[in-house]
């Protein structure tokens, strides 16, 4: 299969940047990204409502019975990263009066309102015509989401999902969440969008999104093989876009995960390793797990840092923020209300720590990792609070190092290079140590 291959334009006295490689996929979704944001900036001129919504427990099948055009405020501020656009939002918000200890998506987002609401893609993006939170183990969300109320007076909705403290879905809890679709948020977005509620379409769009779960899943266990043909983290970010926002219960994103897996069935069947945008990683030296999110302004300097040194994410848990699926679960058409609630109920952030530490023991027991990178978001308290017990935890059971380095979601100023370098050389190091000790023995 040929890669197509994009240039990327260079910087003033810089020397050009090597071509950006990339698989059928990867463009695919980035198409799929960019004709939501087309058809969100033409919504209201053709009669559609507009809903946002978060990603993790998102409820996008039950959106899709009401025709509501689908916007994600995390993905418009990580794609506003990725572009290079965040930098000057944040100050923009922070000027407007928001603290530096404030998440770096939720002012990245603000900062975009107060330049007009102008999208990653240039296009305006519409003033929403509903807030639906599903509240899935991030505080923020709420303080979030109540910021945008004052500025657009837009009808808001929340679905209150119960924190997995003991580890556990209880009968109680799915009730409590199903409950709250019945007499709560399916009426409001009836009388919002002037639309009966369907149970019936809700059905089909899940049959959709089974399809698209099953074929992810075997995305991701091809990590276990060796050489992994994917990266599970950053190459994970681009093969979870499509099912974490606007496309899961559609037909779109069925053939795209149809496409996914031919790519790597066939990558796997050839003993390739993962595209990269520097080119394809033949010499897999390190095989890790990652916890936490990436850093979004310097993506592509990032992942060029464990190209350079072999490694390969083969699994993390960023890639499950918006949905556990290679632990089982699957939208269920024959109960579809019971199916939203455990989705929402099951997202990583609603995990407690005991649960997120078998996770990612499990993880490097099946993947056969060399150890665990924390990339811990000074931003992001749902992810970073707790991790260096997470870290040790994990180094205490499975017996194999663990290493720390820190950055932030969308914030240019908190991503050093030269510090994350340093530290991932010397994890590195120790991983070969610990290797040399191991066969000493």
């Amino acid at each position: 299969m040929n890669t197509p291959v994009k240039m990327v334009p260079a910087a003033a006295g810089k020397k050009p940047a090597a071509p950006v490689q990339k698989e059928d996929s990867m463009w695919l979704q980035k198409e799929m990204i960019n004709r939501n944001y087309a058809e969100l900036a033409s919504a209201h001129e053709t009669g559609r409502k507009v809903s946002a919504t978060f990603v993790p427990g998102n409820l996008n099948e039950l959106l899709m019975c009401f025709n509501f055009a689908r916007s994600l405020p995390e993905t418009n501020a990580l794609q506003n990263g990725m572009r290079k656009k965040s930098g000057k939002l944040i100050m923009d918000a922070e000027r407007d009066g928001h603290s530096e200890d404030v998440c770096t998506y939720v002012k990245s987002d603000l900062g975009m309102m107060l330049q007009g609401e102008i999208g990653p893609t240039g296009e305006k993006l519409p003033y929403p015509d509903i807030l639906l939170l599903s509240y899935t183990g991030c505080f923020t969300f709420m303080k979030w989401f109540e910021l945008i109320r004052q500025k657009y007076n837009c009808e808001t909705v929340m679905l209150h999902v119960p924190y997995q403290g003991d580890g556990k879905i209880s009968p109680a809890m799915r009730a409590y969440v199903v409950n709250q679709l019945k007499e709560k948020v399916i009426p409001t977005l009836e009388r919002v969008s002037g639309i009966k509620f369907d149970i019936d379409r809700l059905r089909e769009y899940m049959r959709e999104s089974q399809k698209a779960e099953d074929n992810l899943v075997k995305v991701l266990h091809s990590a276990k093989h060796r050489p992994s043909p994917i990266d599970g983290y950053f190459g994970g970010v681009y093969y979870i876009g499509p099912i974490f926002t606007a496309f899961r219960g559609m037909p779109e994103a069925t053939r795209y995960y149809e496409t996914l897996w031919q790519e790597v069935s066939e990558r796997m069947r050839g003993n390739k390793g993962p595209v990269t945008p520097e080119g394809e990683l033949n010499d897999e030296k390190y095989r890790l797990i990652v916890e936490g999110p990436p850093n979004w302004t310097h993506f592509r300097d990032f992942w060029k840092m464990f190209y350079d040194e072999g490694a390969v994410v083969v699994a993390s848990t960023y890639a499950k923020v918006g949905g556990v699926y290679d632990f089982g679960f699957r939208h269920d058409p024959d109960h579809p209300l019971e199916s939203l609630a455990d989705y929402c109920l099951g997202c990583y952030t609603n995990l407690n720590f005991p649960q997120r530490i078998d996770m990612i023991c499990k993880y490097m027991d099946e993947y056969q990792a060399d150890g665990l990178l924390i990339n811990s978001i000074k931003s992001c308290n749902s992810f970073s609070a707790g991790q260096l017990l997470l870290l040790r935890e994990v180094e205490k059971r499975t017996g194999k190092p663990a290493a720390f380095i820190e950055s932030d979601l969308v914030d240019p100023r908190y991503f050093s290079a030269a510090n994350i370098k340093n530290r991932l050389e010397s994890y590195f190091q120790m991983i070969k140590a610990k290797r040399v000790a191991a066969a000493a023995h």
